[in-house]
């Protein structure tokens, strides 16, 4: 019995280390997945002496294969037995780690770096330190590129003597003659300059930036930025000024766009670690580099430093900003690509707190009225959504006359994903500009995309409603949308019929009790009768949403009112009760009184989808 019995626990294991050796690539790459099964059924010694051995020996497969048994050795510390057996795996990964499919040796410097952050400092001493100089004196440049991945991971573990020789290790690597290792040290530098201290970082990775800056590959260049980022950050403002400020110059004037690009895309934190507080710096040396991007003749850098311009304007007054950098601000709104335009729109309002009143009406308001007539339909979206600024500062007078003749044009585009974009700014939009200007300017816009020929704009204008309805409230919704919904669902084209029920029961769940029992179910029953199948069972849906509602609002009814009653007077918590109890009669009746007889009517329809909608949701009631 025991003998069959371990035969029979054993008989999938073996399956399993079958398909390992498998020809359908399939079945090994599932066997791998299960790996973990495999090595907890042989227990971590068997697993140490049989199975790791056994895997190494696979290394000539697909690498497809390869990249996820690389990813699967990460996980395996547990199955070998603990941190103390982790060794064990780092030959199959150490493979792994030369091999040349760029996926594979990152999944593998991925699993190396993971086992390293779980042994013992002494452990990554004893196995660490030999590793990484076998990668590094590889005759091929990729056991070189992974080695930069796991550097600074061991350099935090490791003692004083070992960190020297890691940093030797590592100025070869950035003075190696093959780009790809050169890259991948300027890549992983950032991080290097995390763990190390000050002293390090001012002595041995300062003159590798410093390297970097004059290498011929401009893919390396790039790459630098955020290493100087990190060492100003370590050194200090004053330091990097002294030190590297001569080398970052050299940096922004680079004849590769891709350089400039990554400066650009940098420029407001990079002005942030060199500057400090020194305006000298940022006077003598940014702003002139910022108006050079302003005008680069490269699209690419020039839409990047627009999304820069008011991050680094807070750091300069106000006066630099008009006298120095406006001319490029206002040549940028008439730029050529419609991609620089759609950026500075993005970000230029942000400009209006730092200039005032005043100066936002002279130099912004004529750029935000030339832009809201752009023909690139991204560029007027991207000035509306972002006026909240504006507005602040001088008021909603001189925005909402030149703001609707934009919306109208914008809520009317040809592309429906524009339509959809502005759709759902109008609440944040008619909270800025206030119901009076909302009624009488955009009230029958939003009407009118209940009647879009497009599904998704026709819901995203209910949820439009119940949005608006939470900014000016529950009576403003019955008095205003109440009966344009209403006339809606008179139209003869049933597609908009539907919306409009659609709109009637997202309002709802806004609205009070009251207004659903007044407005909204008796909309609703006018419809029961609607000659279109599909009205009737959307309308059958619907009353089980509504039903929904009703007892959720019951619910809160008590909760709030349980939590307000604590405290207050006998009297007064007396009329609560009666008040809390009027409400949910007044639920209960419009679900017994209106909704029910209205779905036993529908049960009895003769189309075969209404009455499973009408049986559903009776069920759904209870």
């Amino acid at each position: 019995m025991d003998t069959s019995s371990t035969s029979d626990d054993l008989y999938p294991i073996a399956v399993l280390i079958d398909e390992l050796k498998h020809e359908d690539v399939t079945l090994r790459l599932n066997a791998i997945r299960r790996l973990s099964t495999i090595a907890l059924a042989l227990g971590p010694e068997r697993t140490r002496a049989e199975l790791i051995p056994f895997l190494e020996d696979s290394l000539e497969d697909e690498d497809e294969v390869l990249t996820v048994l690389a990813e699967e050795l990460g996980k395996f510390v547990p199955y070998v037995g603990g941190n103390e057996y982790a060794y064990v795996l780092i030959p199959p990964l150490e493979s792994f780690a030369a091999i040349e499919e760029l996926l594979v040796r990152e999944k593998a410097t991925e699993s190396l770096i993971l086992i390293c952050s779980k042994m013992t400092d002494d452990q990554v001493e004893q196995y660490y330190m030999p590793l990484i100089k076998r990668l590094s004196s590889g005759n091929w440049f990729t056991s070189k590129v992974s080695v930069t991945a796991i550097c600074p991971s061991v350099y935090e573990k490791v003692g004083e003597e070992s960190k020297k020789e890691l940093l030797q290790i590592y100025r070869q690597l950035v003075t190696n003659e093959a780009p790809m290792v050169r890259r991948a040290a300027a890549t992983h530098l950032t991080e290097l300059t995390g763990k190390a201290d000050r002293e390090i970082v001012g002595t041995d990775i300062r003159p590798m930036f410093s390297y970097f800056t004059s290498d011929e590959q401009d893919s390396v260049r790039l790459l630098t930025i955020d290493v100087f980022i990190a060492i100003a950050k370590v050194l200090g403002p004053q330091n990097v000024r002294e030190t590297s400020l001569a080398s970052l110059e050299k940096l922004f004037a680079d004849k590769s766009w891709r350089v400039r690009y990554m400066i650009a895309d940098r420029f407001e934190t990079l002005a942030e670690v060199v500057a400090g507080e020194d305006e000298t710096v940022l006077k003598e040396v940014f702003v002139p580099t910022l108006i050079r991007y302003l005008k680069d003749h490269e699209a690419e850098v020039r839409t990047v430093i627009a999304k820069q311009i008011s991050g680094f304007c807070k750091q300069i007054d106000a006066a630099t900003i008009i006298e120095e950098l406006m001319p490029g601000i206002e040549d940028l709104v008439n730029d050529q690509s419609q991609h620089v335009r759609a950026a500075l729109a993005m970000h230029i309002s942000g400009l209006a707190p730092l200039l005032g009143k005043e100066d936002t009406i002279k130099y912004l308001l004529p750029m935000f009225l030339q832009m809201l007539k752009d023909e690139f339909p991204d560029v007027r979206l991207n000035i509306i959504c972002n006026l909240e600024q504006v507005h602040k500062v001088i008021g909603i007078d001189l925005l909402s006359q030149s703001l609707l003749p934009a919306i109208t044009q914008l809520a009317q585009d040809k592309q429906w994903r524009v339509r959809l974009a502005i759709i759902e700014y109008i609440p944040l939009l008619a909270s800025q500009l206030g119901v009076e200007f909302f009624d009488t300017q955009l009230r029958d816009l939003c009407m009118d995309w209940l009647h879009d020929n497009v599904y998704s704009i026709r819901e995203a204008a209910t949820k439009n409603l119940r949005n608006l309805t939470k900014v000016f409230g529950v009576e403003w919704a019955r008095e205003t949308i109440m009966p344009k919904v209403i006339e809606a669902g008179e139209n003869p084209n049933y597609l908009y019929r539907m919306t409009s029920i659609a709109a009637a029961t997202t309002l709802a769940d806004e609205v009070t009790i009251a207004v659903i029992k007044d407005e909204i179910v008796p909309f609703l029953e006018g419809m029961v009768g609607d000659p279109i199948p599909n009205i009737r069972f959307t309308i059958a849906r619907s009353y089980e949403t509504i039903a929904k509602m009703l007892k959720e609002k019951e619910t809160g009814a008590e909760v709030e009112a349980e939590a307000e009653g604590e405290g207050k007077g006998e009297a007064e918590a007396k009329g609560e009760v009666e008040g809390e109890g009027e409400e949910k009669a007044a639920g209960e009746a419009v679900i017994t009184t209106m909704l029910i007889p209205s779905l036993e009517r529908l049960k009895e329809d003769e189309d075969v989808d209404v009455r499973f909608y009408a049986e559903k949701s009776l069920a759904a009631i209870g």
